[in-house]
């Protein structure tokens, strides 16, 4: 009997042993995923293969829906396709998920604060993202947020910035051979300036060892003519004042809106790091037919098919990852950054 006992008892703990979870070793190691650009009725391939890194956000940069609309019940009805959708449900089970909007989620193409349906459309977003009731956003204007990620002793922040409910008007191109063009009276408002306030006041308190900044449009790349910052190029020298006063740590741009994806950086005076504004874009349909298109701050190939982006931070040695991925997880440009 006592020998039936000892057998039975190894296999138990062999069986424990076999069926314990794997430790994760890279316990400095984190992981965010983000993208932009998924349009409700086509297929969206890519929620299994982000799984695959294994990341603890998700960050939606924007157009999330394509509801150009005044019509409150048919935006909620996409939100409600993309939501109901088995492989995004089973995603959401298994990553936390923050978000903004950009135009097309807001409700109107290159819309801004003239938008007379922006209050509900926020709503809508919350819902989507399961904001609560009594979380900041449901009762102020615009849909910008923050949160701060614990790792050991380090963190990261999350700034989400909202480049639709308080932005005036651009300025059109009077050749036609671009959308837009850049105001040079100085005028006009990226953010608004309880906005603006509230990011000046993100980054200079911010203790984090990297500040990640989602603005939907581009921040950098403004040659091409479509909605970025670079159509106020006083709001971008704005932006890049306060990064380098804030001296806030590791702070970089992430962007979406393209139907591209892209690296792109450039050297500020005052800030002993690279600013990158990393954009991903095109989860649902891209810019296949791109050829070429200019941007004095690449430093990546452009990738014109269906992709996500990652970060991926070492907190351990203080560097960062950046990924571009697309159908079977594929890697299709990375790029790494110590802070």
């Amino acid at each position: 009997m006592k020998t039936l006992f000892y057998l039975l008892t190894a296999i138990v703990l062999i069986s424990c042993t076999r069926n314990k979870p794997a430790q994760n070793k890279q316990t400095d190691e984190f992981i965010i995923a983000f993208g932009s650009c998924n349009f409700q009725n086509a297929p969206n391939n890519l929620w299994n293969d982000i799984l695959k890194n294994k990341p603890v956000v998700w960050v939606w940069g924007g157009d999330i829906v394509y509801a150009d609309t005044q019509d409150m019940k048919l935006m909620q009805s996409y939100y409600n396709e993309v939501k109901n959708d088995s492989s995004y449900a089973n995603f959401k089970n298994n990553v936390e998920i923050q978000g903004t909007w950009d135009d097309h989620d807001f409700g109107v193409n290159d819309g801004g604060t003239e938008y007379i349906k922006k209050d509900s459309a926020q709503q809508l977003l919350l819902d989507f993202l399961d904001v609560a009731k009594d979380d900041p956003r449901r009762n102020r204007k615009g849909v910008y947020y923050s949160k701060v990620y614990s790792v050991k002793e380090k963190s990261i922040k999350i700034i989400l910035l909202d480049t639709r409910y308080f932005r005036t008007a651009l300025t059109d191109d009077p050749t036609g051979k671009k959308r837009y063009i850049p105001n040079t009276d100085n005028n006009g408002t990226m953010l608004g300036k309880t906005q603006w306030d509230w990011l000046e006041d993100e980054l200079k308190n911010s203790t984090s060892d990297f500040n990640i900044i989602m603005s939907s449009i581009q921040f950098l790349s403004h040659e091409h003519g479509w909605e970025s910052w670079g159509n106020m190029p006083h709001e971008v020298e704005k932006l890049q004042q306060i990064i380098v006063d804030s001296k806030a740590k590791g702070t970089l741009i992430l962007s979406g809106d393209r139907h591209l994806s892209e690296i792109s950086a450039m050297t500020l005076e005052g800030l002993d790091y690279p600013l990158y504004d990393f954009t991903s874009s095109g989860l649902t349909h891209s810019y296949e037919t791109y050829k070429s298109e200019p941007n004095e701050y690449r430093v990546s190939n452009v990738v014109s098919v269906k992709s996500f982006g990652l970060l991926k931070f070492n907190l351990q040695s203080n560097s960062l990852k950046m990924e571009l991925r697309g159908l079977d997880n594929i890697l299709l440009e990375s790029r790494i950054q110590k802070y």
